[in-house]
């Protein structure tokens, strides 16, 4: 078949008004599970303290009728303290675009700045699980809070060579092993969850990669329940929301912004957010034909007491 002659056909038109959707498609990730799972309490300082505190250890107690009591020695509190970091994020766009008529928003400033916004939060996910020891901050140099990792010293799992714990109170980070990686396994995990419950724990949350999560899903005990197809639903069941162990019941949560080489099991109230400045969305002053908006939240991680957390770090990532 052929056109008949002279046909004016759509591609000699002109004038054809463009088929463009009023809408916009993202589908990049911006859930933050450790950022929302934290309880947010008050800063009024840049320097965040907090206290922790331990019983002695059991002794034999028996004592003979009328014996002179003596007083034991008493240890003092811990004081641990970490830095707020100040996370800030800004779009400048020329006022002209108040005079255009867009598809997929109405303004491209509220469309910005609502971006920024939710990348800011990832940004602060990524700094509470990074290996990152605090840092004081002056005129010239930015606050730092220290990352997780960072606080970690009691209930670990690393590499055998140059894998170090640090000291504990954010002042420096994990030594990270270079030359002897080893796979995330059931053993290293059931480890360290036992290393929790004896320090007094409760984990409730193991936050990982996606590679590691995949290491867990071949764990003994779950494996063979989950690779089997339903004939009623006619699926496939290849997922673990909760593991049983003697030490406690775990969800296994998937993360993104962590570094898939940790993986951390946490009990979720012995973690905290210090808020100095709650997240806010304010318009700059005006330097010319254009609007400038920031978005600025002022924060850091309170690690109530890092014996009720474990982390199994220096894994193989591939």
């Amino acid at each position: 078949m052929a056109q008949p002659t002279n046909t004016f056909d759509s591609y000699d038109a002109v004038g054809i008004r463009e088929d463009l959707q009023d809408v916009i498609y993202d589908i990049s990730p911006e859930e933050t599970p450790f950022y929302s799972a934290c309880q947010k309490v008050k800063a009024a300082n840049t320097f965040h303290e907090w206290q922790t505190d331990a019983l002695r250890a059991s002794a034999a107690n028996a004592h003979i009728e009328g014996d002179a009591t003596t007083a034991e020695a008493r240890s003092a509190t811990s004081r641990l303290g970490n830095y707020t970091q100040i996370f800030k994020n800004a779009v400048v766009v020329p006022d002209t675009d108040e005079g255009l008529k867009k598809a997929g928003r109405a303004a491209e400033i509220a469309y910005q700045t609502l971006k920024i916004a939710k990348e800011q939060k990832l940004d602060i996910e990524k700094a509470l699980f990074d290996n990152n020891a605090r840092v004081a901050g002056n005129s010239s140099t930015a606050r730092e809070l220290a990352g997780a990792p960072a606080w970690m010293i009691t209930n670990t799992d690393f590499g055998a060579n140059e894998g170090a714990d640090p000291t504990g109170d954010g002042t420096d980070a994990r030594t990270d092993e270079v030359t002897a990686l080893t796979a995330f396994s059931q053993t290293k995990f059931d480890s360290v969850m036992q290393s929790i419950w004896e320090q007094g724990g409760k984990p409730d949350v193991c936050y990982l990669s996606a590679f590691q999560m995949n290491k867990a899903l071949a764990f003994d005990g779950n494996n063979n329940q989950r690779s089997q197809i339903s004939a009623e639903a006619g699926k496939v069941s290849n997922y673990m929301a909760v593991y049983l162990t003697p030490w406690g019941e775990i969800t296994f949560e998937p993360t993104r912004e962590n570094r898939s080489r940790d993986v951390f099991i946490m009990q979720s109230d012995m973690w905290a957010v210090g808020v100095l400045r709650p997240t806010k969305n304010v318009a700059l002053a005006k330097s010319g034909d254009n609007t400038t908006r920031q978005v600025v939240t002022e924060l850091t991680l309170v690690c109530k007491n890092e014996k009720a957390s474990g982390i199994i770090a220096d894994n193989t990532t591939s």
